[in-house]
């Protein structure tokens, strides 16, 4: 059995990802992966008139190791206060198995419930390349 590896360096920076749920609603993933293994993610949910229906940012530890990506989350930011994670709650950690990756795209599916999300790269640079 053969193992996709996959550089940690491709998922450094900043991700943007949108689903539209069966409601209608936006949600809306921000997403900044340093390469010291830390994570900040902001979900954003709006209705159909645009409206924020909920903003919520989570910080923690991320890696990758061949083909797993996976998460700790280990603090919420809440009205501009942060909060620390329940660390023994098992939904601050999450696993997900990479399907692709390249500098533009990260496609990768969750070990548990099968969801696959499609990130793109957020580029700061307009311009020549």
């Amino acid at each position: 059995m053969s193992i996709t590896s996959y550089s940690r360096a491709l998922l450094f920076g900043r991700w943007y990802r949108n689903d539209i749920d069966e409601q209608g609603n936006e949600t809306v993933e921000y997403s900044q992966l340093s390469s010291d293994g830390s994570f900040e993610f902001t979900f954003i949910t709006m209705g159909i008139k645009g409206e924020i229906i909920e903003e919520i940012t989570e910080l923690g530890d991320w890696g990758l190791v061949g083909d797993i990506h996976f998460t700790m989350t280990k603090n919420e930011l809440v009205d501009g206060d942060i909060y620390a994670a329940d660390l023994n709650n098992d939904d601050n950690y999450q696993a997900y198995k990479v399907l692709a990756l390249d500098h533009k795209h990260f496609h990768y599916q969750h070990r548990i419930t099968n969801e696959e999300y499609i990130m793109r790269r957020v580029v700061d640079n307009l311009g020549h390349c």
